[in-house]
C-alpha cells in the first residue's frame, strides 16, 4: 500500500508549512496519524490505507520532515510547545469542531501524551493509541522514584533502560548526528531497517530520511533534558487511551509502562511480539486495534469508561482481535482452549468434524467475550477439505494469527496387534491434521509477513515409551519433532511454535479411544475403566488451555503441562533408562 491518490493539503502555523494527506470519507471519525522518528507520515501507509475505508484517515509530515518546511533556526524550532500548535492547526483544519482519534508512534507517541494531557487540547481527542513512545513527563516521574527510593529492582530497571537509551546521548552530541545522518548513516539506514525489522516494502522510507533524521535530532535536544529534570506533575490523560507495547523494542523497557494507570485512568492495555517499528511489520494487527478502539470512544463523553463487554480475561492484552483458529475445539482440550482465547476478546474459529459441536462452541465463545466466532466441521486428515477450509477462512476472516492443532484421536494396543489401517486412521488425525493445518494456514502467516504462532497438542506420550501405544505414541512424538523443526525455519519470519505436551487430562478422549486386538465388548469395556481412571486423576483440560495461551505470549517452545508430563519430560532426559523400564510395565487394563 501506498498514499498515492491522497488529498494533500498544506497547513500554515507558526511560520512553517506542514504538508497534510487524507484518505477516506471526511464524513466519518477523524484519524489522525503521527508518525516518530526518524520517519516521515509515509511509515504509516500500510496502517492508513487500512483504517481508510471506515474512518476519515489524516497523516502530516511533523515540521523539518518530508514535505513539511523546517523552522529557522532549528534551535529552538521543536518543542513540544510548538509541536502542540501544529497539531491543533491541523486538527482545526481536517477536522473543525469535532475531537480527533489520535494516534502515534515513537515521537509522535511521545507528542501524543504532551497533547492528551494539556488543558488546552482538552475536547479536540476523542481517543489517544499510543505505541513505542512514553510521555517525557512520566518517563521523568518514573526516573525520579527509582533515583529517590532505590531498590535492586528499580536500579535494574533503571540501568536496562539507560543502555536502551544510548541512541538519545548520540543525539545530544553537536553536529555528529547531522553529519552521520546525512552521511553514511543515511545511506545504510535502510538496509539497517530491513535486517533489524524486516518492514513491509513500499513507498518507506523516503529519499528525504537523511535530512529527516539530522533535523529531527532537535526533538530530543529541545525537549528530553529539560522535561526529564522537570516533569509536570498534572500530565494526566483526558481522553481514553490505548497502549500498544511491543514485546522486542530495542529502545524501550515495558516498565517503563507500569505505572501508567496513575496518569491514563481510562487505559486499555495491549502487547505484540513485536519490535519498534509495528507500523510497517503489524499493520493489520493495529489497525484491528486502532478500529475496535476508534468505534468503542466515538463520541462517548469524556469521562466515561469504556463500553460493557470489553475483554477482562488473562492475556487481554495480547489477544483481543486477533483471529485464532482451533482444531477440535468439540469438546476437551480443544473447546477449553476456545473457551480462554474468547475470554480474551479474540476471534476464534472453532473446528471439529463434529458440525453442532463447532457450532456449540462457536456460539458459547461469543457469549464468553469472542467480538465474533464461527463453527467450522472440518475433518483435519482430509487435505482437499483443509484446504478449503484454509481459503475461506482467509477470505470471509482474515489471516489466523494463532493456530491450535489440537485435534486428535487414541488408539492403544500392542504393536503386532495394531493392523495398517488402525496406524494410518491415528496417523492422518494425529499427524497429518496437523500437518495439514501447519502447511496451510502457517504458509498463509509468512506470506501476510506480519509473524503469528502455531501451537500443535503433542503429548507426554511423545518422550515416554509405551508397549501399549505404539502408533499413539509415535504420533505425538512426529508432532514434537515437527514443532522443533517448523520452530527453527519460521523463527526469522516471526512466527512461533509451541508444541503442548499433556499428561492425564480428563477428557472424552478416553471413552472414544480404540484398542487394537480386541472385540468390541472388550474394547467398550477398557474404555469405562480409562475414563475412569483419568476421571479420578481429575486434571482439568483448562489447566491445558491456560498453559497453551501462556506458550503463545512467551513464545515457549517445549511445554509439559501436568506434574506427571513435567516428570517424564526430566527423565526423558536424564534417566532414560529409567523410562525404558517403566515402558515395559503392563497398563492397569
Amino acid at each position: 500500500m501506498s498514499l498515492e491518490g491522497a488529498r494533500e493539503r498544506w497547513v500554515r502555523t507558526g511560520g512553517i508549512e506542514l504538508c497534510v494527506a487524507e484518505l477516506g470519507d471526511t464524513d466519518r471519525p477523524t484519524v489522525l496519524l503521527v508518525h516518530g522518528y526518524p520517519d516521515s507520515k509515509e511509515v504509516w501507509s500500510e496502517v492508513a490505507g487500512r483504517l481508510a475505508d471506515r474512518f476519515h484517515v489524516v497523516l502530516y509530515d511533523v515540521r523539518g520532515h518530508g514535505r513539511s518546511t523546517a523552522p529557522t533556526p532549528l534551535r529552538g524550532g521543536f518543542t513540544l510547545e510548538k509541536l502542540t500548535d501544529d497539531f491543533l492547526a491541523v486538527a482545526d483544519a481536517v477536522s473543525p469542531g469535532r475531537p480527533v482519534h489520535l494516534v502515534g508512534h515513537d515521537w509522535g507517541s511521545v507528542q501524543g501524551w504532551e497533547f492528551v494531557t494539556l488543558e488546552r487540547t482538552e475536547g479536540r481527542i476523542a481517543s489517544f493509541t499510543s505505541m513505542s513512545g512514553p510521555s517525557l513527563d512520566h518517563f521523568g516521574h518514573w526516573i525520579k522514584k527509582r533515583m529517590n527510593r532505590p531498590t535492586p529492582r528499580r536500579v535494574g530497571q533503571l540501568l536496562g533502560q539507560g543502555a536502551k537509551s544510548w541512541y538519545v546521548y548520540m543525539l545530544h552530541t553537536p553536529v555528529l548526528p547531522e553529519l552521520a545522518w546525512r552521511g553514511p548513516l543515511g545511506r545504510q539506514w535502510p538496509k539497517i531497517l530491513r535486517r533489524m525489522e524486516k518492514p513491509a516494502a513500499g513507498d518507506y522510507p523516503t529519499p528525504s530520511l537523511p535530512q529527516d533524521a539530522a533535523h529531527g535530532a532537535w526533538l530530543y535536544r529541545d525537549n528530553v533534558r529539560a522535561r526529564l529534570r522537570r516533569p509536570r506533575p498534572d500530565a494526566y490523560a483526558h481522553a481514553p487511551v490505548q497502549l500498544i507495547t511491543p514485546t522486542g523494542d530495542f529502545f524501550l523497557s515495558e516498565r517503563l509502562y507500569d505505572d501508567l494507570g496513575t496518569w491514563a485512568p481510562q487505559l486499555t492495555r495491549r502487547t505484540l511480539p513485536a519490535r519498534h517499528w509495528i507500523p510497517r511489520t503489524r499493520p493489520d494487527q493495529l489497525a484491528a486495534w486502532i478500529s475496535e478502539f476508534v468505534t468503542q470512544h466515538e463520541g462517548s463523553p469524556a469521562g466515561t469508561a469504556a463500553p460493557a463487554g470489553a475483554a477482562r480475561g488473562a492475556h487481554a492484552e495480547r489477544f483481543g482481535g486477533q483471529l485464532v483458529l482451533v482444531t477440535g475445539a468439540a469438546s476437551g482440550i480443544g473447546r477449553a482452549t476456545a473457551f480462554a482465547f474468547a475470554e480474551a476478546g479474540a476471534r476464534v474459529v472453532a473446528v471439529d468434524r463434529d458440525a453442532e459441536g463447532a457450532a456449540r462452541t462457536a456460539e458459547m465463545s461469543r457469549l464468553i467475550g469472542a467480538p465474533e466466532a464461527w463453527g467450522e466441521a472440518v475433518d483435519v486428515s482430509d487435505e482437499e477439505a483443509m484446504e478449503k477450509l484454509a481459503d475461506r477462512v482467509a477470505t470471509e476472516y482474515g489471516v489466523v494469527d494463532v493456530l491450535v492443532n489440537n485435534a486428535g484421536i487414541g488408539l492403544s494396543g500392542s504393536f503386532l496387534q495394531t493392523t495398517s489401517a488402525d496406524w494410518k486412521k491415528v496417523l492422518d488425525v494425529n499427524l497429518w491434521g496437523v500437518i495439514h493445518g501447519c502447511r496451510l494456514f502457517g504458509r498463509q502467516m509468512a506470506e501476510r509477513g506480519q509473524g503469528g504462532h502455531i501451537v500443535n497438542t503433542a503429548s507426554a506420550a511423545a518422550y515416554q515409551p509405551s508397549k501399549a501405544l505404539p502408533a499413539y505414541s509415535t504420533s505425538k512424538a512426529a508432532v514434537l519433532m515437527l514443532s522443533e523443526c517448523l520452530r527453527a525455519e519460521l523463527a526469522g519470519q516471526g512466527i512461533g511454535v509451541s508444541a503442548i505436551c499433556p499428561g492425564f487430562v480428563n477428557t472424552n478422549i478416553t471413552s472414544t479411544a480404540r484398542f487394537a486386538g480386541v472385540d468390541a465388548a472388550e474394547e467398550q469395556r477398557r474404555q469405562k475403566k480409562t475414563a475412569r481412571l483419568y476421571g479420578l486423576r481429575n486434571y482439568p483440560p483448562e489447566k491445558v488451555a491456560d498453559a497453551i495461551l501462556r506458550a503463545v505470549v512467551r513464545n515457549q517452545a517445549v511445554v509439559p503441562v501436568t506434574p506427571e508430563a513435567r516428570g517424564l519430560r526430566f527423565m526423558s532426559r536424564f534417566t532414560p533408562r529409567t523410562l525404558r523400564a517403566i515402558a515395559r510395565l503392563e497398563p492397569p487394563l
